[in-house]
């Protein structure tokens, strides 16, 4: 089992940056596939990325592809996204998530979940 939290979610202005962490307790953080969805109010989660147990590969959503990096530090059991040139549509509760088998999209293959961080973008 692993509890994951996030943190680095806040107010930026359109056009910033923001670089979110989620910190991972318990044992074999290295074996989970990881990711990062957001849910803006009255709208469903989504995703926004996810990346292999190594790192070895990433899958980006289309509205954040070339803006948002997603990365991993498995010494340090936690992962990042970082986010630039962020729009006001990029603002959204951000959650990352973890499962033991391959990383893929749907949220609902994903068995740890964190309490998530919001993030705000304003015009």
């Amino acid at each position: 089992q692993v509890e994951l939290v996030e943190s680095g979610g806040g107010l930026v202005q359109a056009g910033g940056s923001l670089r979110l962490s989620c910190a991972a307790s318990g044992r074999a953080f290295s074996l989970y596939s990881l990711a990062w969805f957001r849910q803006a109010p009255d709208k469903e989660r989504l995703f926004v990325a996810g990346i292999t147990w190594n790192g070895a590969n990433t899958v980006y959503a289309d509205s954040v592809k070339g803006r948002f990096t997603i990365s991993r530090d498995n010494a340090k059991n936690t992962m990042y996204l970082q986010m630039n040139s962020l729009k006001p549509e990029d603002t959204a509760v951000y959650s990352c998530a973890a499962r033991t088998s391959t990383m893929v999209t749907r949220s609902q293959a994903y068995e740890y979940w964190g309490q998530g961080t919001q993030v705000t973008v304003s015009s």
